[in-house]
């Protein structure tokens, strides 16, 4: 999926963007956890074009090497263009373990639910990220793509769902991996499997997912418009696979359901 004409033009928009929104919150600096993947390769290089104090943030925890060694290089790269760059970078493993041990009640192991796990990973950075936010008077800046926002809800609710801001949720991933290419973002993070790094086996994200990006993007511009009959197979299964995850997830996107009083 491609709906860009100009990259260069897009980038300028998404910068003037973050830069409003700064000017008109009073908001002092932007914070961006870095995994070492493309998504938050895009957003941190934004954030760096913005001028506005950049806090570039790692946070491993149980890392796989490869994902760890992506990030580090990326932020480096940053640092060294742009004068409005700064690394922080906490390796959360022990708090991680910590927590498991806290959680582990009466030797009934609660801990041992992977999917849950995982998730509190997510959460335990998001935690870290608005700590930062909060002392430097920044926000927290996401680095969601629109398939995973907004289609099959793919992220951690009030993990790295929660930010601030969102600059590139309405861009597809294929959008966004030309973006990175067009602001030359290393060829490493480009080519490297997409993961949400919060696995022991680092599994990709479309082993997770059980199709392609591509084809969720096609799902979401053209699919529910097809009749069933001239899809193919492939097209079949991604069409199964998000509605699946849409309605699975659903509660992520929707608003918090909410008790109101009668008038």
């Amino acid at each position: 999926m491609n709906r860009i004409e100009d990259y260069s033009i897009l980038q300028k928009e998404i910068i003037a963007w973050i830069k409003y929104y700064c000017t008109d919150n009073n908001i002092q600096s932007l914070v961006v956890g870095v995994s070492g993947g493309i998504d938050s390769a895009v957003v941190s290089t934004l954030c760096a074009g913005t001028k506005i104090k950049t806090y570039l943030v790692g946070m491993p925890i149980h890392q796989e090497t490869s994902q760890e060694n992506y990030s580090d290089l990326h932020m480096n790269e940053l640092s060294d263009k742009f004068s409005n760059i700064e690394i922080l970078k906490f390796d959360l493993t022990s708090v991680f373990e910590s927590f498991k041990k806290a959680i582990t009640v009466k030797s009934q192991l609660i801990d041992q639910n992977l999917l849950a796990l995982a998730n509190s990973r997510s959460r335990l950075r998001m935690v870290t990220l608005y700590q930062i936010a909060q002392h430097y008077s920044g926000i927290v800046v996401g680095t969601g793509n629109k398939v995973e926002d907004y289609g099959i809800g793919f992220y951690t609710k009030y993990g790295d769902g929660g930010v601030d801001i969102a600059p590139i949720a309405d861009l597809y991933k294929t959008e966004v991996y030309n973006l990175g290419i067009h602001m030359q973002v290393n060829d490493a993070i480009i080519e490297a499997p997409p993961t949400d790094g919060l696995w022991d086996d680092a599994r990709t994200d479309e082993e997770q997912i059980g199709t392609t990006y591509e084809l969720l993007e096609w799902v979401m511009e053209y699919g529910s418009d097809h009749p069933r009959d001239q899809l193919s197979d492939e097209q079949l299964n991604a069409l199964k696979i998000f509605n699946n995850f849409h309605q699975k997830n659903k509660h992520k996107m929707d608003s918090v359901p909410t008790f109101y009083l009668e008038k």
